[in-house]
């Protein structure tokens, strides 16, 4: 039985924010235990910007 990832990384070549739904976005203002699937497809990278597509678990 696999677990879901609760950690997703910016996988651009200068940045790497860690996005852990364990502890939530506060700049972006997203609460603890949001799991990154339900955030908003609108949703950036609080460091560079990007998308959620370019986003891995890790």
């Amino acid at each position: 039985m696999s677990e879901e990832s609760k950690m997703y990384q910016c996988q651009t070549q200068n940045c790497g924010y860690i996005f852990n739904s364990e502890k939530g976005c506060k700049k972006s203002k997203i609460p603890k235990d949001v799991p990154f699937e339900e955030l908003p497809d609108t949703w950036r990278c609080p460091l560079c910007g990007v998308g959620k597509k370019m986003f891995k678990p890790v």
